[in-house]
């Protein structure tokens, strides 16, 4: 069973937040509102909850600045942030991607162009939960405990095999051949062939069944290597 994506919202304006939560939970995403009363607050919870995407109004109360927010978040990881805001202008525009958001729709928006975009972002993302945590879809790999999830299935790897995608997940969208990938993996001392490789990644295949190819895959490219797709 594959998890729900969370997605935190932070809007002040009830109305907006009401209809938006119905959308997200329509579409099976799982949501918390913040409506922005503080900062600290909006932050706390981004920290505890650990949400997939973050829906960001810029205009929040008691002077609150979204903008600050994003900026925080960008500095603890990656997680997607789309900014919902009445300011609309291409300056604003051009200030909320400088300061590392995602997407930017402005107010008055249409709720299903909403999740157009929010399914675009969660399809083209990887990234850091946390230090040691990186997310692609639902696939997360915790580097702290050598662990590997899909949804909520515990994926069970050889070690080899994890060191593998451990690689592969650092380095997305990136084509490797299979000499490159022993001596990163393997090392230049391992005195088996190539084909290694191959049956290590057909492993990781059969393991990785059930990630869903529209967020990504390992990928063959034929007499070059593999490739982590990210989609």
């Amino acid at each position: 069973m594959i998890s729900l994506k969370r997605v935190l919202l932070v809007e002040d304006e009830l109305p907006i937040a009401i209809l938006l939560q119905a959308y997200l939970e329509k579409e099976n995403y799982e949501v918390k509102w913040n409506s922005g009363e503080g900062e600290s607050d909006v932050m706390g919870q981004f920290l505890s909850w650990k949400p997939d995407l973050v829906l960001l109004d810029l205009m929040l109360p008691n002077d609150q600045n979204g903008m600050d927010i994003l900026h925080q978040i960008r500095r603890l990881g990656s997680c997607p942030v789309i900014i919902l805001t009445a300011r609309g202008t291409v300056p604003d525009r051009l200030q909320g991607f400088d300061h590392g958001a995602d997407d930017y729709i402005a107010k008055p928006f249409d709720p299903q162009e909403v999740m157009a975009r929010i399914q675009a972002v969660l399809r083209r993302s990887v990234y850091m939960i946390d230090s040691n945590i990186v997310r692609i879809g639902s696939l997360v790999i915790d580097a702290s405990t050598r662990t590997v999830k899909v949804g909520t299935e515990h994926i069970s790897l050889l070690p080899r095999d994890y060191q593998l995608l451990e690689f592969l997940v650092e380095h997305p969208n990136q084509l490797f051949e299979r000499d490159h990938l022993l001596n990163e993996v393997w090392g230049i001392d391992f005195e088996g062939g190539d084909r290694s490789v191959d049956t290590s990644i057909k492993r990781l295949r059969k393991s990785l069944q059930h990630w869903p190819t529209i967020e990504g895959e390992i990928e063959t490219i034929r007499g070059m290597g593999y490739s982590l797709r990210v989609y």
